[in-house]
């Protein structure tokens, strides 16, 4: 049985203790925690519910007792370029995904399905020449390899998203491809390139939705194995018959679009012809959610639904009331999808979120990638 969890991003002006509650009013089984660099380069959809400097054992077993406390399962992530970008940005960002794999280890890893949610992130000064994609796919291996194989000994597994990131880049560039797990071919490509079973993926359906790409399509040459977490978060996508769909609208002077009427692009997040929605949640949606979790669960899924809001109408208002009462809305959408019928209609029967273990695992010390 498929459980609904939230992604904390949505929700940045609370702290843990006060999501911790509203998570369980909101009717979810677990929390995504977003753990993101304090002092990061990203100000778009972030927070930081985990105070990362120096957590312990200690602190692992509080986390714990906390999230038992209120039958809530627990992940984290931090989701920034790991191999493109200035030189120093993305090494702290490399060594930041370590201290993540650590405190996972420390709160049971895999044996507790706690994983490290991250991006890869794309490299444009190879990228913008000839055959970028593969020196892309040859720096993802030499900047991974030693990442995953330290999360292996720790018995931790990652998970790479599939947001293309298009926003990452200004709306003067051509190209918006940011992230290279933003593609199903990469993806494989990276799996075949590093050989390990602690590796993975967290799919948003919405960034393929927005590719013109059918995500039951993707989800039937998904490797099960590979699938520990899917985010909800829909797209309606708007018509616009003057870019095509092949490429981004691009910025121009705004002189040009006012005596045409073009539309144009005044901001790198919104150039794919698209808003971000919840299923459910004030509009329509062009995403079947009934066939796509019926092909999922065919391949197998057995994982978490996190919704993950970003929507227009929902975390976009700013509006705290309106982002909970999204969240509400999209459990209640997919309740008689994914919960069993009872008494009291779809609910998830509340005993059987299996509490976290208390595994009290020694201290570790920080390693960072030169000691790798």
């Amino acid at each position: 049985m498929n459980q609904i969890w939230l992604m904390t991003s949505a929700f940045d002006r609370l702290q843990l203790q006060e999501l911790l509650p509203l998570a369980q009013e909101i009717g979810v089984q677990g929390l995504d925690l977003c753990v993101f660099r304090r002092d990061g380069t990203r100000d778009d959809f972030v927070a930081t519910h985990l105070e990362y400097a120096h957590f312990g054992p200690e602190d692992a077993a509080q986390l714990i007792e906390q999230f038992n406390a209120h039958r809530l399962r627990l992940s984290v992530g931090a989701f920034d370029n790991l191999i493109g970008g200035p030189e120093e940005v993305q090494r702290q960002n490399q060594n930041h995904l370590l201290r993540l794999i650590r405190i996972a280890h420390l709160l049971g890893g895999d044996e507790n399905d706690v994983k490290v949610g991250t991006f890869v992130g794309y490299n444009h000064e190879l990228g913008n020449t000839e055959g970028g994609f593969e020196k892309n796919l040859l720096a993802y291996k030499r900047v991974f390899t030693p990442i995953i194989r330290y999360a292996e000994d720790l018995g931790v597994t990652i998970l790479y998203e599939n947001c293309p990131m298009e926003g990452w880049r200004s709306a003067g560039h051509a190209h918006t491809f940011n992230n290279l797990s933003g593609v199903l071919a990469a993806r494989q490509l990276m799996y075949y390139l590093i050989d390990s079973p602690n590796h993975g993926e967290i799919y948003d359906p919405s960034h393929d939705v927005w590719q013109h790409t059918d995500p039951c399509a993707v989800m039937r040459a998904t490797d099960p194995k590979r699938l520990h977490r899917i985010h909800v978060k829909s797209t309606r996508r708007q018509a616009d018959p003057f870019w095509g769909n092949m490429y981004p609208r691009h910025a121009i002077p705004a002189d040009w679009s006012r005596a045409l009427g073009l539309p144009d692009s005044t901001n790198p997040w919104e150039r794919h012809h698209y808003e971000a929605t919840l299923p459910g949640f004030g509009l329509g949606d062009d995403m079947d959610w009934r066939r796509f979790i019926q092909v999922v669960q065919e391949q197998g899924f057995s994982g978490p639904f996190e919704i993950e809001n970003e929507a227009k109408l929902s975390k976009q208002t700013g509006n705290l009331a309106a982002t909970v009462q999204g969240c509400r809305a999209t459990v209640q959408n997919l309740a008689p999808l994914l919960y069993p019928l009872g008494e009291s209609g779809y609910q998830y029967p509340v005993e059987a979120v299996a509490p976290l273990r208390q595994l009290r695992r020694k201290n570790i010390p920080l390693v960072q990638m030169q000691d790798l």
